[in-house]
Parts: C-alpha cells; structure tokens; sequence
C-alpha cells in the first residue's frame, strides 16, 4: 500500500525530462536484457510509484536505479529514489552503545559503490540540485553518538547487480568475494595508508576508481560472516575507504558523491563501535560545506562530532576543533576561533608522541598549521587582525609541508597564502605568489585547487586597473577550466 507521494522519485524523474511512459519502456527494456520478460510496467505503475508511494517487486528498483544514474551522469541509488524497504524501530544497543545494523549498510555500500563504477565521469562536474546539508546525517547516525537506541533494520541483501553503462545487460554476481582472514584485512589496511598516501601528494582524480573498487570488494565481504574483531576491523577498513572516497570525489567536484560516501564512512564507523571515526567522517561533511561557504551548516555538523566525545584521543580533538574554528571563522566570530584553536593547540601537544589511528596519522603538525592558517585566511575577510596569525601559520606550513611531498596541500596554501596578501593590501607579493601557484597547477588533479583560485580571483580585484595585475587575472582565467571560470 501507499504512503503518499514519493517526493524523491519526483524529483529525480522531472531532472531526467521523461515522460512516465518513456520511463515505463526504460524498466521493460532492462528487464528484458536481464531474462525478466515478465514486466509490464505501464504508465499508470510509474505514476503511482510518483504519487502514491508504491514500492515496486525486485528487480525494479535496482533496475530504476540504473537508468536514472545512466540518465543524470552520477551515483543514483535506490534509497535516493525512495524505494529501499526499511521501518524504524527500537533496540537494545550492543556493547559499546552501536546497535547493529550491518546487512543494510553493506547493501548500500554494495549498492553505491557499484553504481560509481559503472559511470565514466572523467572531467565531469555534477549537475542538479544544490547540495545537501545537515539532513544528509540520518536519524540512527544522530541517535547513536548521542546514545540512544534507536536503528533501521532491514532485511539481509540478496545477491549484488551491477547493470552496465551501456544499457545492454546486466551482470548479476561475476565475482562474489567469500570470507575475510587476518592476511586479507591486514593487506587492505595497507593498500588504504597506499592511497592515503597518493591522495595527499596528488590529488583525488587519478586513484579514485581504484578506492571505489577497493571498497566495493569491502562491501562484499562483509556481506559474510566474520569473527568479531575480524568483523570490526573490515568495518574501520569501509570507514576508510568511504573517506578517502569521498574527499577524492570532492576533490574532482563530485559533491553530492562525495557527501554520501562520508554518511557511508560514518554508518561503517557505527558498525565497528567506532564513535571517534565516525566524527572525523562528520568533519570531512562539514569541511566540504565549508568549501561552499556554509558556515552555519558546517557548525551544526561539527557540535554533532562533538557529541562523540567519551574515549576521543586529544589530537582527534584538535582536529575536531580546527573545523569548528573554520566553522566560526566564516561567521566572524573571532574569540570563539581564538578559543577553539588555543584549545587545539593543547590537544595536540597532550598525546604528541602517542601512536595515533591510522586515519589520523595525516593530521601532524604541518596540518595543525594548515588548518590554523586557512582559520584565520577566513576570518580576515570579516576582521584584518587575523592577517598577521594567517602569515605566521602560512610560513609554519608550508616550512614543514616543503618535506613531507604533499604537492597538493602546498599549492593549496600558495593560493591562500595570496589570498592573505591581497586582504592585507601587498598587491606585488600576492601577484608573485599566485604566479608560482599557477606554474604548480598541473601538477595535481584538485579541482579544490580551482575552487581557491576563484576566490583569490575576487579578492585581486580592487587591484585589477593595474596592468601587472589584469595580466595575472588573465592568467588565471585561462589556467581555470571553463565550468570552473571566474567572471571577468
């Protein structure tokens, strides 16, 4: 029976420009490519899967799922279409405070993962509505790192579909990985540090099919099951991968992408206990608001993190509050920056010689820095007393980062180290710096890199009537791709 409009498979079908019975022939079509003759999927079925709510019989919501990320050029799955069979319920959580909710988070880490494969998205930018903020973190998410029981369950997954982009067939279980062992866990804990590694020398475009593909194996695995630490261990490697996966597709500009691989990475870290984990992939969600100049959003994002709290390492802290300070910074609230980056600077000195997670490994002391530096960058847009702490963080990082072979955080810190220099009125400084910022930028696949370009862009405007100054603005519109290009 209904339960009212599916507003998400309305949305997602007036995006495509069908007519319901265009749509109705695409499911019939798959259908037979498959062996599913049978479907007779109508017009008058597609509108009351619209307007009444109606969830149709497998294979048809995998086979909707599959047109529609054909269709829209990205990931769409089918809970984004509405039509995952899920009810909410209580529990008794686990020991640790997780309640268990794995089959449904390796369905749609299976689900998800296999859709990004199928696209071909070299060079393209998402299109579509804007991006998602707070709402994306879902209910269960908000329930367990404030420790109440509350889950979805759902039914275990059948058997993995991925359908190719072609349209032709489908590929139904071509390879279905059988139970982990310590060996297999310890090997992908390494291939995680391997393109942890490349990501922050090079930027995310050229590896990240390989996370996907390593993650979707993930997914694969833990669909079997594993003795307990073994299972938890799987799980922290699915957070990591999820993560990486998504700062890499935020790095090439797939947001939306990007924002679900950070849920998925969150609900991973909920699946092996994991609350810290889960707050750092909150952070990468809030990071990439920021990115957007979503301060508010970001703020609500992080004092969520906060709440992960109990058994959270000092650095973990420091780390959590260099985000909320970004947060803060885009808001003008200089004594709450100044107070929440004093209070990481303790924190990190506090367990400095501890062995750290290795997800946290990449937060040392040249990324305090960083993050200190981008803090204060942000905030001298609203108060130019930040200027000075900006350049001393600047010159910190880029000291330290200069032998650390992280290409891509370097060119990151030229583009907002120019970005100070026009903010504090040293125009000749500023041009120098963003001339060597443009000579490094083909050196990564950071469409980040773009992004900051743009915004120094601005700033250099109240110094475009001198000529230096309009050449170097020349420059970097020519250096920016088209769909990323400042306005003249």
């Amino acid at each position: 029976m209904g339960k009212g409009p599916n507003t998400r498979l309305a949305d997602l079908f007036e995006l495509t420009g069908w007519s319901k019975g265009e749509l109705a022939r695409l499911v019939n079509r798959r259908g037979a490519a498959i062996g599913q003759q049978q479907l007779s999927t109508d017009t008058s079925r597609v509108r009351r899967w619209i307007e009444r709510g109606e969830v149709p019989r497998d294979p048809v919501p995998m086979l909707l799922a599959a047109v529609f990320t054909e269709r829209l050029g990205r990931v769409v799955s089918i809970e984004d279409l509405g039509l995952a069979r899920r009810q909410r319920t209580t529990a008794t959580p686990a020991p640790g405070g997780a309640t268990p909710e794995p089959d449904r988070t390796a369905e749609i880490l299976t689900e998800y993962t296999g859709m990004d494969l199928m696209l071909n998205r070299r060079g393209h930018i998402e299109a579509g509505p804007e991006l998602p903020g707070t709402g994306v973190i879902p209910d269960s998410l908000y329930s367990w790192l404030s420790g109440a029981s509350v889950a979805w369950v759902a039914a275990r997954p059948g058997p993995r579909q991925l359908i190719t982009p072609t349209a032709t067939r489908l590929i139904a279980d071509v390879y279905e990985p059988g139970p982990a062992g310590p060996e297999e866990v310890a090997a992908l804990e390494h291939s995680y540090e391997v393109f942890r590694a490349w990501d922050a020398a090079r930027g995310g475009g050229l590896q990240r099919k390989a996370v996907i593909g390593q993650l979707n194996e993930v997914g694969g695995l833990l669909t079997h099951h594993h003795p307990p630490e073994l299972a938890r261990r799987l799980w922290l490697v699915a957070a990591n991968f999820a993560v990486l996966a998504g700062w890499m597709s935020h790095d090439v500009g797939l947001e939306r992408t990007a924002q679900r691989y950070f849920v998925i990475a969150a609900q991973a870290a909920k699946e092996a206990g994991d609350r810290p984990r889960a707050a750092e992939a909150i952070s990468r969600t809030a990071r990439q608001l920021l990115h957007h100049g979503r301060g508010a959003e970001a703020l609500e994002l992080m004092r969520l993190a906060r709440t992960a709290g109990d058994g959270m390492a000092p650095r973990t802290r420091a780390m959590l509050n260099t985000v909320e300070a970004w947060a803060q910074a885009t808001l003008g609230n200089r004594e709450e920056v100044a107070r929440l980056l004093g209070e990481a600077e303790e924190y990190f000195v506090l367990d400095s010689d501890e062995p750290q997670p290795v997800w946290m490994q990449s937060f040392n002391e040249s990324e305090l820095h960083g993050m200190e530096f981008l803090v204060h960058r942000t905030l001298a847009e609203h108060d130019p007393r930040a200027v000075r702490p900006a350049l001393t963080h600047a010159a910190a990082a880029m000291g330290l980062r200069a032998t650390e072979g992280q290409e891509r955080s370097t060119l990151l810190d030229l583009v907002t180290l120019a970005s100070v220099q026009w903010l504090a009125g040293e125009p000749d400084a500023a041009r120098e710096t963003a001339t060597t910022a443009l000579a490094k930028i083909g050196d990564t696949s950071s469409r980040r890199t773009w992004d900051r370009l743009r915004q120094m862009y601005r700033l250099s405007e109240r110094y475009a009537g001198e000529r230096p100054v309009a050449e170097l603005r020349a420059q970097i519109r020519a250096a920016v791709p088209p769909s990323r290009r400042p306005a003249e």
